[in-house]
């Protein structure tokens, strides 16, 4: 079975959730022992601990008397966590910082241009599927032309996202299709001053004629 061809170059970001998620940014967090104990305790304990320590506290989060407040803090009802209060409680401390967005960056330049780690980080749930929503960007109204709000996009676009709305485009690999297709037509265009009878129409309509007139008739 030939893969799809989102998996033809292979996994380009290979990703440890537990460890490039949280254990290794937090590791770059400084001044605080506590957090670092606290990571330190996770990393060496058994994966059946950390298995266990991880259930237990999934289902705190999902517990009733587990609530979020305005300041962004999280209760969970009492339990046996281990270090996990500790890491999750630096982890959103991190993260209200900005530092962790930048501790998941693939690359350390000046100029970044990956941020494949942090969006992956940011899609585990529904947080971006429900700013897309608010923002009018899920691509039913106006495709890709939808910038941010509810502003229509560039009216140039046309022609790109118009074949989001037909089929075969709205299915899988909809994004690959449409650039093959895109592709196929710019290069057609390159190509008119080359391909027979076509690079011939303007000889055929004699519009340059009308609206260069006055310069045909003083060469007439």
């Amino acid at each position: 079975m030939v893969p799809p061809p989102q998996r033809w170059l292979g996994v380009s970001h290979p990703i440890n959730t537990a460890q490039d998620f949280v254990l290794a940014p937090l590791r770059s967090v400084t001044g605080q022992p506590a957090l670092q104990a606290a990571v330190t305790q996770y990393e060496n304990a058994s994966a059946s601990q950390q298995s266990a320590w991880t259930s237990a506290y999934e289902k705190g989060l999902g517990a009733k008397s587990a609530n979020a407040t305005a300041s962004g803090t999280i209760s969970v009802p009492k339990g046996n966590y281990g270090p996990l209060p500790t890491t999750m409680t630096g982890l959103l401390r991190f993260a209200q910082s900005g530092g962790l967005d930048v501790a998941l960056l693939t690359s350390k330049q000046f100029y970044q241009t990956d941020y494949t780690k942090p969006l992956m980080f940011m899609a585990d749930g529904g947080l971006l599927a429900a700013r897309a929503q608010d923002e009018h960007l899920l691509g039913n109204q106006w495709g890709i032309m939808n910038e941010t709000g509810s502003h229509p996009g560039q009216v140039w676009l046309w022609l790109y996202t118009f074949w989001y709305q037909i089929k075969p485009f709205q299915g899988h690999n909809t994004d690959l299709l449409v650039m093959l297709v895109m592709a196929a037509l710019s290069l057609a265009f390159v190509l008119v001053p080359f391909i027979p009878d076509v690079r011939d129409i303007p000889r055929w309509v004699p519009a340059h004629r009308l609206i260069w007139r006055d310069h045909y008739g003083k060469a007439g």
